[in-house]
């Protein structure tokens, strides 16, 4: 193994992590081990702190690959609560509205997740790391700031219902980069007539890397603690 030369580690991210926390422990793990300042270490896609899942990091001169890997297409397994939104569009934020359910029944769903396929405009999440005049978009909703944020294009491949339980709707979605789960779970409560806001989110494909394919974070840490040094083929 040869980090400086460049290793790609496949990492199924922990919940309540962010994914620069993820970067950051692999990074400080090899810079002691090796008693090195500094060396380069990226990842391929953020996840949110409440996203779990696959994140595809890669060191030294492997990090030239990053937008290679970015570019693919991602799969996600998402479960939204119906008939209630949050300004985030996910749990970081207590609930602020209520809306009706009753009304949602299985064919009404497949019927609106069929809308979304295709190439789409979406609207990103004001809580989120889009800028607007050289700012987050975050900083500005924290400080109760209105900003209007541009749709992007963006394709949805695959959207199937996997499990539906009123409030609570699991779906399995396929769709390319910059794709906003939050947002599209926001948009699909608006469609049905309702409101929704995610509740569970899990990456499971990056292109042909899937979550088995995955280190657990801290096997993949004791891996680099025991192996760094040694000059063996890196292999999962």
């Amino acid at each position: 193994m040869d980090v400086i030369a460049g290793e790609v580690f496949y990492v199924d991210k922990p919940l309540h992590w962010t994914s620069f926390n993820v970067v950051d422990r692999i990074r400080k793990k090899i810079t002691k081990k090796l008693k090195i300042k500094n060396i380069k270490v990226g990842h391929a896609g953020t996840l949110d702190p409440l996203a779990t899942g696959v994140m595809i990091i890669c060191t030294g001169k492997a990090t030239k690959s990053i937008d290679l890997y970015q570019n693919q297409t991602k799969e996600y397994i998402a479960t939204l609560k119906l008939g209630a939104t949050t300004p985030s569009f996910d749990l970081e934020l207590p609930i602020d509205k209520i809306y009706p359910t009753h009304h949602i029944t299985l064919e009404m769903i497949e019927n609106v997740l069929h809308n979304f396929l295709g190439e789409i405009d979406q609207i990103p999440p004001i809580y989120s790391a889009v800028k607007v005049d050289g700012e987050r978009a975050y900083k500005y909703a924290r400080k109760g700031e209105k900003v209007e944020l541009k749709p992007k294009k963006l394709v949805i491949n695959k959207l199937e219902v996997l499990e539906f339980n009123l409030p609570l709707l699991k779906i399995r979605i396929e769709c390319s980069k910059g794709t906003y789960i939050r947002a599209l779970a926001r948009d699909i409560g608006k469609t049905l007539g309702s409101g929704a806001h995610l509740v569970a989110l899990q990456r499971t494909r990056i292109g042909e890397v899937r979550l088995e394919d995955c280190w657990q974070l801290n096997d993949l840490l004791q891996y680099l603690d025991d192996e760094l040094l040694n000059s063996v083929p890196f292999t999962k």
